[in-house]
C-alpha cells in the first residue's frame, strides 16, 4: 500500500505559478512511478504528467509541455509539478498517482491516487 497526499493548490491569477506536492507514505517510494492527473467539472480526469522511478524519463501532456515540470525526490518520498504560466483552462482537481511499474500515462495503469488538491485560475 501507498498512500499520497497533496498539497499546494490554491487561487491563483493568469500566468502566476504554482508548486503543487505530494508526499507518499507506504512502501518504498522509489519502486513506483508517478504521475500527475487533472479533473475539471463535468470533465474526464486526464494525463498532465508522469515520471519513472529514476527520474530518467518523463512525459507530458502537450497542454502543459513547457510550463509545468515534475521532479521527484526519492530521499524523501516527495513528487512536485511545477506549473508556471498558468491559464484558466489548468483549473481543475490535481491528483497524483503511484504505479508499480512503468511511468505511464493511462489513468487505469495507476495503482494508488491521491484525494486531490484544488487548483483554482482567474482570468
Amino acid at each position: 500500500q501507498v498512500q499520497l497526499v497533496e498539497s499546494g493548490g490554491g487561487l491563483v491569477q493568469a500566468g502566476d505559478s504554482l508548486r503543487l506536492s505530494c508526499a507518499a507514505s507506504g512502501r518504498t517510494f522509489s519502486l513506483y512511478a508517478m504521475g500527475w492527473f487533472r479533473q475539471a467539472p463535468g470533465m474526464e480526469r486526464e494525463f498532465v504528467a508522469t515520471i519513472s522511478r529514476g527520474s530518467l524519463r518523463k512525459l507530458y501532456a502537450d497542454s502543459v509541455k513547457g510550463r509545468f515540470t515534475i521532479s521527484r525526490d526519492n530521499t524523501k518520498n516527495t513528487m512536485t509539478l511545477q506549473m508556471n504560466g498558468l491559464r484558466p483552462e489548468d483549473a481543475a482537481v490535481y491528483y497524483c498517482a503511484a504505479r508499480a511499474g512503468l511511468e505511464s500515462s493511462t489513468r487505469n495503469d495507476y495503482d494508488y491516487w491521491g484525494q486531490g488538491t484544488q487548483v483554482t485560475v482567474s482570468s
